[in-house]
């Protein structure tokens, strides 16, 4: 590997792929070999992500592109359900590739079939696949060949559950109520009826009450009974979790801290949030935008054994592209935090 890692971007026009490029452009020890855009190829970069003007030249290269040029990561930004098909042929074309899609979550082919109702095109792969939190599985991603990017909600929430479930802190048998309010972004940068402004401004939209996909990655993670539901809130980045679960009889507000503690002590983007005055006393999804922050707080009704989780991230960056660029920063033995020390913009 040379010192500048060359690396490819396969579906780049999508609100991801604008996070990917803002955030691969401004690195010196990066070079973006492509962008591809089956809607947009042979158009500049510029004129579909105009944040973006006076940081590239590129144009957006056809699907093509990887079959040309051997690339040391690829990064796959393509709808759900469009990059399983294509995973063989893109992990021929780059020594690493990080796909963002739902398509490698799930450790299991039949796992799709219950939570996504199709039919895995290539379930071997599944069990080669890092999944790619790397709070938890720092060690998997640093040698797997394809790293599956983490779904946004299911971040917040697996951030916030994990050192519980590590610890033995969540009730046997007691549900876990997950309830996720969540920005308009993460729906994705195609329109549609309920992302059209006059119907969306001013909404509080409960969007998947029951049976969100992503519960099957909170379940897969935590081992816990986790109920998900998730609404759609007037923001454009942002996710809050509230997860509510009940602890063993004796829990204390001091094992709570000391599980939290024991998994993110020494981690760079988790950040504690848990103030008795001032104006955000807990996790605020806005002080996360733009970073690559998870920030953490929780409530603790100890006579009752009820703990109220609280997590906020931004989901096109800890919770998408900001994601990706650290997983890749592990994976060629990087500095984790290069081109991600980024601070929120306030207010």
């Amino acid at each position: 590997m040379s010192e500048t890692l060359r690396v490819g971007l396969v579906g780049a026009s999508g609100l991801a792929g604008a996070d990917l490029l803002r955030l691969l452009l401004a690195r010196d020890d990066i070079e973006v070999a492509y962008a591809t855009s089956a809607q947009y190829a042979g158009r500049a970069i510029k004129q579909v992500h105009p944040h973006l003007a006076g940081r590239t030249d590129l144009r957006f290269a056809p699907r093509e592109a990887p079959r040309s040029d051997h690339v040391d990561a690829l990064i796959v930004a393509v709808p759900h359900g469009a990059a399983a098909a294509d995973m063989r042929y893109h992990l021929k074309c780059a020594d690493r590739v990080f796909d963002l899609s739902a398509d490698h979550r799930l450790g299991e082919g039949a796992a799709y079939e219950r939570h996504y109702g199709w039919t895995h095109p290539d379930p071997d792969l599944l069990a080669e696949r890092a999944y790619g939190i790397a709070e938890r599985h720092r060690d998997a991603i640093a040698t797997a060949r394809l790293v599956s990017g983490a779904g946004c909600i299911a971040t917040t929430a697996i951030l916030s559950l994990a050192p519980l479930a590590d610890a033995g802190l969540l009730r046997d048998g007691a549900p876990v109520i997950v309830d996720a309010k969540v920005g308009s972004s993460a729906a994705g940068a195609a329109p549609s009826p309920g992302s059209h402004h006059p119907f969306r401004a001013g909404c509080i939209r409960a969007y998947a009450p029951v049976g969100h996909r992503h519960e099957a990655e909170i379940r897969q993670e935590t081992g816990a009974d986790i109920h998900l539901s998730a609404h759609a809130v007037e923001a454009v980045r942002g996710i809050l979790a509230t997860s509510h679960a009940f602890v063993p009889e004796g829990t204390t507000s001091k094992d709570v801290w000391q599980a939290f503690r024991a998994c993110y002590r020494d981690e760079p983007f988790v950040r504690f949030v848990n103030e008795r005055t001032g104006l955000v006393r807990l996790p605020e999804p806005r002080l996360t935008a733009g970073t690559n922050e998870f920030h953490l707080g929780f409530a603790f009704d100890e006579a009752r054994g009820r703990l109220v989780v609280i997590g906020a991230l931004d989901n096109l960056m800890k919770g998408t592209a900001g994601a990706a660029i650290q997983n890749l920063n592990i994976a060629f033995g990087l500095p984790e935090t290069r081109g991600l020390n980024i601070p929120a913009v306030w207010p």
